[in-house]
């Protein structure tokens, strides 16, 4: 823990970390905790609100789907409490809509999975002035269209004619890609 990385963080180092992910969870927070922040975390949208509620923290790391629902709500309870916090949000499914929707709601960044402690500490801590630099590991363009048809299949209930239909692709060449392992 250098100085220059707490004088960073302002008066305020309080962190919370929303995710469902146990291992995730406690991987994260150890690594913030390691930069300077006083971390807290939940794995629930009912944990993340009534912590945002009784406590809200000056930075925030909130999943957007969570088992419970959805991490917005978090953000919205955390943006009507303390307006002035930074709120990053992660997903394992990157899509412009769902960017857009947290922005929109006060996010003030958002950040696809895998993201390290780096990523997600950059993000809180930029001013919003410079464009960030690229990621160090970016996904494969393999690996996007991979995560991108499974998102879609899950939210066709894992209905292979009605994924095939929505991603204009044929049926047969959706099984093929299901079938195989995911791109790295």
């Amino acid at each position: 823990m250098a100085d220059g990385e707490l004088k960073d963080l302002g008066p305020d180092p309080t962190l919370l970390i929303v995710d469902d992910d146990e291992p995730f969870l406690r991987r994260l927070a150890k690594a913030m905790e390691k930069r300077g922040f006083l971390t807290e975390t939940a794995d629930s949208v009912a944990a993340g609100k009534a912590i945002a509620t009784a406590r809200p923290p000056a930075y925030a790391v909130v999943d957007l789907r969570l088992e419970d629902g959805n991490g917005l709500d978090v953000v919205e309870v955390l943006r009507e409490k303390r307006p002035d916090a930074k709120i990053v949000v992660l997903t394992g499914y990157g899509a412009i809509a769902t960017a857009v929707a947290a922005v929109k709601i006060g996010a003030t960044d958002y950040l696809s999975k895998p993201a390290d402690a780096n990523d997600v500490t950059a993000a809180l801590l930029s001013d919003g002035e410079a464009l960030p630099p690229p990621p160090e590991n970016p996904m494969s363009a393999d690996r996007v269209r991979w995560e991108h048809i499974q998102r879609v299949y899950e939210q066709c209930d894992r209905n292979v004619s009605e994924t095939a239909r929505r991603l204009n692709m044929h049926r047969r060449t959706l099984q093929r890609i299901l079938a195989k392992r995911s791109p790295r």
